[in-house]
């Protein structure tokens, strides 16, 4: 069965990211309630991964 290769390499990308975004518990876990915060919690992240 043939596949999108480019397509495959963001879902890749994706998943990295979210199982990465596991390993920290706060956002696992979800202690920021409201969603803004979530939100922001969820950017700072990504900087963090991005930066390095």
């Amino acid at each position: 069965m043939p596949h999108d290769v480019g397509l495959y390499a963001k879902r890749n990308l994706v998943e990295r990211f979210f199982c990465r975004m596991k390993d920290m518990r706060r956002l696992t876990v979800r202690y920021e309630k409201h969603a803004e915060n979530f939100l922001n919690m969820v950017q700072l992240f990504a900087i963090r991964c991005w930066c390095n």
